[in-house]
């Protein structure tokens, strides 16, 4: 994908030089993306990548926020303090859409604006305090790399009636089990088919974001899913799993943060 230069040009003056030579101050292992150029004379003060991490995007106003997983990269600039907040928010905002990006929210003169094209998805915020951040996330098939065990989730059962199945992935607001569950569903096989006596419900879970009756909807296809995939594709009884959707009515962390609501979102075998 092309570079995005920002229009604003380094010009052969004695100020411009000094503010373009600024970059060599920039936060040790950080430099920019190369999806975009920084504002001329601006420094990285900070930043931080992963392979496999999630952001929320702003869809605009009255549509809900679409979270996207996958590579991700953010930054943390200072710009020059000779230039003003709406020389940069005019520039970096130019710069997204000459490059063809579709805005899904532009917050004008604010200073926040958020933009895609393809699966690569862009936020930039500016700041009248002479900073601006830009997250770069590009979707990617992510990978789960821990799961629960067939001795873990019997241990559960014995010590509570209940365990959370960890490594069942669903797409938001959808109900398909995805291929990464592999690896969990077939500890869930090896146990129940380790214990033909032992019959458990297949208990799905959400957080509270959006309406009940869908959230509760959402959980008890998902739980059904599992259940289906078991019995057809891992060769577990039928007679061994029953579904039930809770939706969000049994949170095990505050809904109030996104690392809460990953955690209850979830499955769950509880003991018959």
């Amino acid at each position: 994908m092309k570079t995005i230069r920002v229009l604003l040009l380094c010009l052969a003056l004695p100020l411009a030089s000094q503010l373009c030579g600024a970059q060599a101050k920039d936060a040790e292992g950080c430099k920019d993306s190369p999806l975009i150029t920084r504002f001329p004379g601006s420094v990285i003060t900070g930043c931080k990548q992963a392979n496999d991490d999630v952001y929320s995007f702003e869809m605009g106003p009255g549509k809900p926020a679409k979270k996207v997983e996958g590579k991700s990269l953010h930054i943390n600039y200072k710009y020059p303090a000779t230039a003003s907040k709406a020389q940069v928010v005019r520039n970096l905002n130019t710069a997204l859409k000459s490059a063809g990006y579709i805005f899904d929210e532009d917050t004008g003169g604010y200073g926040d604006m958020y933009a895609h094209m393809g699966k690569t998805w862009v936020y930039i915020g500016v700041s009248v305090s002479n900073w601006y951040e830009e997250q770069f996330t590009t979707e990617t098939a992510l990978t789960q790399d821990v799961v629960a065990t067939a001795v873990a989730m019997q241990g559960g059962l014995a010590a509570s009636g209940h365990t959370v199945v960890n490594g069942i992935l669903f797409d938001t607001a959808k109900a398909d089990v995805k291929p990464e569950s592999d690896a969990a569903l077939q500890e869930v096989a090896k146990l129940l088919k380790g214990s033909p006596s032992l019959k458990v419900y297949v208990v799905g879970h959400t957080d509270n974001v959006g309406g009940l009756a869908a959230n509760m909807d959402l959980s008890k296809h998902r739980a059904a899913a599992v259940v289906l995939s078991l019995t057809t594709k891992y060769g577990v009884s039928a007679a061994q799993l029953q579904a039930f959707g809770a939706g969000p009515y049994a949170p095990i962390a505050s809904n109030d943060s996104e690392d809460g609501r990953t955690l209850n979102r979830r499955v769950e075998l509880v003991k018959q």
